[in-house]
């Protein structure tokens, strides 16, 4: 095999003959050792023994994609692990400053698989975010920050990277659901100041960001996460004073952002206020006299992108896992970069507040879409209603995972005074037509009548029967019976499309027959929801209560409250009040108890604006057991419910728990 055929997914793949080709000294030995922490990625040190007589670096660093899958499959859907590699192998070889030499750059779009070979700048000593920087660290870093831009500030080459210029998927109504967490977590920590800074940025967000996308802007490279944390301070014996790490978030945009981020920061409010035009003029002189870029210009950026710390502070700390010292490094970051907004008057070229209005699914969106390459991919149609005068209520799912090359079709039904009747496969084969999935003994077809008007759904076969419906957790066998649907969701509400991933959720009314051993229920406009979502789905890694509510003065309310392990919990979700626009939730917060087979007892649900508080009875238990391709297990507990809220209003509706073992 050649050497520049081997795959390095991990230390173990190195060999002392692909890192002589790689480094370019004859190696006959190597050790490793794992440095760092980072969750999306691992670095290791790799130490190197050459042949007598041979002088060369005496350690490499290793960079590999996170072993965890769920990292993993974070790292590739964010575009992480590409514009890492590609900055090494594209920008970084053009650039002066503080940037590693890179000896070999890798990237498996379809795997994951990036492998990154630096040049390693011990014995360096990391910055520390909390203390603060020295004020010759301080201009060090903005001085070699200059260098870096300078040759690359508003090339339009760079402008027309797709891969670096990939849009966050942050908008005003996400920074406020963010925000409104924040606000929660942290209490009488934040200050009326700082909260003030925070609530004006999240008010204006959206058309702050429109302003600053003008053409006008200066615009150049930004690593994303400019702070001392990402800096080793070179030390006797280091290859360079100051190397810059983890360039996983570079980007393309307003080109001052890394310098506001640097000084809001990595400097105490006193030695910012006391040097700021020191500061700045490092900064400025390390762009050089050939980049057409005043100090004045340089000023005016700042100011402008005082911002980026207070968004970062926010957005940061509650998507990572929680820590004592996170919390403390995360209230310093608000604290020093609001006090940079006010002491630049930077609120005042934020536009007027602005409510953003909710999205929309287009209706295009109704149909199959291009699957990705991950391989938990999954495209999913749902649909479920209640009918509590009846006493029945029921669920249906299409999923295609086209990665496994296997399809999910789940139909059950359930009620107080009945079995669940579950026809549940796991394991049927990918449809050739997306809106026809048959299996040995099921079939489901759908298809949109009028798109995001009313759908039709389809399913006949041999189902099981329960009398205990937690016997589907435990896998075990029911009674066959005979299971015919055939319903027609109408649409009664506004279409809601997430901000956060690729989803919508539609209100509906729901009439049409299920027939269970020749018995037939026949069903009128009865409450409804469906959804539609592709992307990777991963149901064995996150917790989360769903829930799709209906009131009888037509109010629907939709929520999800996300539990990641290590992080508070993240919502999304919307309140429509009859004949009213969508109003999005910033908060949905679920609180339940289950017995010890895996069902739920009680369940409380609020909804936040409004404020909704719901209680909900369930009437219905028709759960499923979700096997990983890898084994992992979680519960998924679905019931039908009707609800009461705090103010008396009553209704019906679903509500799912994943539960993860």
């Amino acid at each position: 095999m050649q050497t520049n055929d081997i795959v390095i997914e991990r230390p173990s793949d190195l060999t002392a003959e692909w890192l002589t080709a790689t480094v370019g000294f004859p190696i006959t030995g190597f050790t490793v050792d794992r440095i760092g922490t980072g969750q999306m990625s691992e670095c290791y040190r790799v130490g190197l023994t050459y042949a007598d007589g041979v002088e060369g670096p005496a350690s490499v660093v290793l960079k590999v994609a996170a072993t965890d899958p769920t990292s993993r499959q974070t790292g590739m859907a964010l575009g992480l692990y590409e514009r890492e590699v590609r900055f090494y192998a594209d920008i970084a070889p053009r650039l002066g400053g503080p940037v590693a030499e890179c000896f070999h750059s890798s990237y498996d779009p379809e795997t994951g698989i990036f492998t990154l070979l630096l040049d390693d700048a011990a014995p360096a000593e990391v910055g520390n975010e909390i203390r603060g920087a020295t004020m010759e660290d301080a201009v060090l870093a903005l001085t070699e920050l200059g260098r870096l831009h300078a040759p690359v500030i508003g090339n339009e080459s760079l402008a027309d990277a797709e891969w670096l210029t990939r849009a966050a998927p942050l908008d005003q109504a996400l920074i406020g659901q963010l925000w409104a967490g924040f606000a929660d977590r942290y209490g009488d920590a934040i200050t009326a100041e700082q909260r003030q800074v925070c609530e004006r940025l999240a008010g204006s967000f959206d058309a702050y960001l429109a302003d600053e996308s003008l053409p006008e802007r200066i615009k150049g490279l930004v690593h994303g996460d400019y702070r001392l944390d990402n800096m080793l301070f070179g030390r006797p014996g280091s290859r360079r004073d100051l190397t810059v790490v983890d360039w996983q978030t570079v980007t393309w945009g307003p080109a001052m952002t890394d310098v506001a981020y640097f000084i809001g920061c990595a400097v105490t409010i006193d030695d910012r206020r006391a040097h700021y035009d020191e500061l700045l003029r490092a900064y400025h002189q390390g762009l050089g006299p050939d980049s057409g870029v005043t100090l004045d210009d340089v000023r005016e950026g700042v100011r402008r992108q005082s911002f980026a710390g207070v968004m970062m502070a926010v957005v940061s700390s509650m998507l990572v896992e929680r820590t004592d010292r996170g919390d403390e490094m995360f209230l310093t970051m608000l604290d020093r970069h609001t006090s940079h907004v006010l002491d630049t008057g930077a609120l005042d070229i934020l536009p007027p507040p602005s409510t953003a209005a909710a999205l929309t699914p287009d209706p295009a969106d109704e149909g199959a879409h291009q699957p990705g390459a991950e391989p938990l991919w999954n495209e999913s149609w749902y649909w479920d209603f209640a009918d509590p005068a009846q006493g029945i209520g029921g669920w249906v799912r299409l999923g295609l995972v086209p990665n496994q090359n296997v399809a999910w079709i789940n139909a059950l039904v359930c009620g107080p005074d009945m079995p669940t009747v579950a026809l549940v496969n796991f394991e049927a084969p990918m449809p050739a037509d997306p809106l026809v999935a048959k299996a040995d003994g099921a079939e489901l077809r759908h298809g949109a009548i009028i798109p995001l008007q009313t759908y039709r759904v389809e399913v006949r076969g041999t189902a099981l029967e329960y009398d205990d419906p937690s016997a589907l957790l435990r896998d075990e066998p029911g009674r066959p019976v005979e299971l015919v649907m055939d319903l027609t969701w109408t649409t009664v509400g506004t279409p809601y499309a997430y901000r956060i991933t690729t989803r919508y959720e539609i209100p509906c009314t729901v009439t049409g027959t299920v027939t269970i051993d020749g018995r037939a229920h026949q069903f009128e406009a009865v409450p409804g929801q469906r959804d539609h979502s592709h992307g990777v789905r991963d149901w064995w890694s996150i917790d989360w209560v769903w829930s799709a509510l209906h009131l009888d003065d037509g109010t629907h309310l939709h929520g999800v409250d996300l539990r990641i392990p290590g992080m508070d919990p993240i919502s999304v979700g919307y309140l429509q009040r009859a004949g009213e626009q969508v109003t999005e939730t910033t908060v949905v917060r679920a609180e339940a108890t289950f017995s010890d087979n895996g069902l739920p007892l009680t369940t409380t649900i609020d909804y936040l604006p409004g404020p909704v508080q719901t209680t909900v009875d369930i009437r219905g238990h028709a759960p499923v057991r979700l096997v990983a391709p890898e084994g992992q297990v979680s519960f998924f507990p679905r019931a039908w419910v009707t609800v009461e809220t705090a103010d008396g209003r009553t209704g019906a509706g679903w509500v799912e728990w994943n539960r993860n073992l």
